[in-house]
């Protein structure tokens, strides 16, 4: 016998309630046993484990705990900015870009950190470091300078550990200008730059050569004046901002 469109709509809601009920014909709604199994099972979240570049941080050492002494003049391979590129030149054309390192040595007085910086006349200074040998590691070639720079070669060597990567510069043209990014239309830069905080051991002897003097410069003087320490330097207390300093 054929049903209207009313009562069609009754059976489906019945079966529907058949569905849903439970041996009884009332209660929780019916599962079957694989269904039952796999709701009661517990599933724990997965959590991922704390990454330590999160927060790191630093231990940095009041500057009274060093001491500078001095040694032989250390002069620059180039005697002027123009030399310098035109070595910059001739060298790109046999092994292509130039790669260089520069470690950041953080100290503190009175609880303020102070970069180490190498002050050479009256007006430039540089971060310790300089340029890789081709095909030389990075932090292996930062080592090797910064003990080329600080270090007496016959004396006891500061133990230099490199904490981490904290800036990137690009040189795109044989020219004094860098950036902190490389421009979408330079597919041939001429120098890639790289900056890394080092930590410095608790207590250590530097032997600073004799046409350098070691400044240490607070970071509330290096924010935002870059005239007086140029754009990469002056950009450090930005950098640094990330890390968790802790005045020992």
């Amino acid at each position: 016998m054929a049903m209207n469109s009313s009562q069609v709509k009754a059976a489906h809601l019945q079966q529907q309630q058949n569905n849903m009920a439970g041996p009884g014909g009332t209660g929780w709604p019916r599962r079957n046993s694989q269904n039952a199994a796999q709701e009661t099972k517990f599933i724990a979240p997965v959590v991922a484990p704390p990454s330590a570049a999160i927060n790191r941080i630093i231990k940095v050492y009041p500057l009274t705990n060093y001491i500078f002494a001095t040694k032989e003049h250390l002069f620059e391979k180039d005697p002027s900015v123009p030399a310098r590129f035109q070595r910059m030149r001739d060298e790109f054309e046999r092994i292509g870009m130039r790669r260089s390192v520069e470690g950041v040595l953080l100290v503190h007085e009175h609880n303020l950190p102070h970069v180490l910086l190498l002050q050479l006349g009256t007006t430039f200074f540089k971060l310790p470091g300089g340029e890789l040998n081709p095909g030389e590691d990075e932090v292996e070639g930062l080592k090797r300078l910064l003990t080329e720079t600080l270090s007496h070669m016959d004396g006891a060597k500061p133990d230099w550990h490199v904490e981490d990567i904290i800036g990137n510069w690009w040189r795109p043209n044989f020219e004094p200008p860098q950036y902190p990014y490389l421009p979408s239309h330079i597919t041939k830069p001429k120098e890639h730059k790289r900056l890394f905080l080092v930590q410095l051991p608790e207590k250590a002897t530097f032997a600073v050569p004799k046409n350098y003097k070691l400044v240490a410069a607070p970071l509330f003087e290096l924010y935002d004046n870059s005239q007086g320490y140029g754009p990469i330097i002056s950009s450090l207390p930005q950098s640094l901002c990330r890390f968790e300093f802790i005045y020992m």
